[in-house]
């Protein structure tokens, strides 16, 4: 449970950062459609996909890390 709770301080870190991949998605979503637009949706969509992988490996890397700290310990 404590390596979710990790995960869900790091998404809310990145979506603060990264804030502008859910503003382009509503912003494209909000409007009438246009093709000109178009690129909102998709810029929107690789910014926040990045934002939760970014997440993902920083609660990988911090978990890694406490592993090994405990290994060390115990050894």
């Amino acid at each position: 449970m404590q390596t979710f709770w990790r995960y869900v301080r790091f998404q809310a870190m990145m979506f603060v950062f990264g804030i502008v991949g859910p503003i382009f998605l509503v912003l494209y979503f909000t409007t009438q459609p246009d093709p000109s637009t178009r690129w909102a949706y998709w810029m929107g969509l690789f910014i926040t996909f990045a934002d939760i992988l970014i997440a993902l490996a920083l609660t990988d890397a911090s978990r890694t890390d406490d592993d090994r700290s405990r290994r060390r310990l115990i050894s």
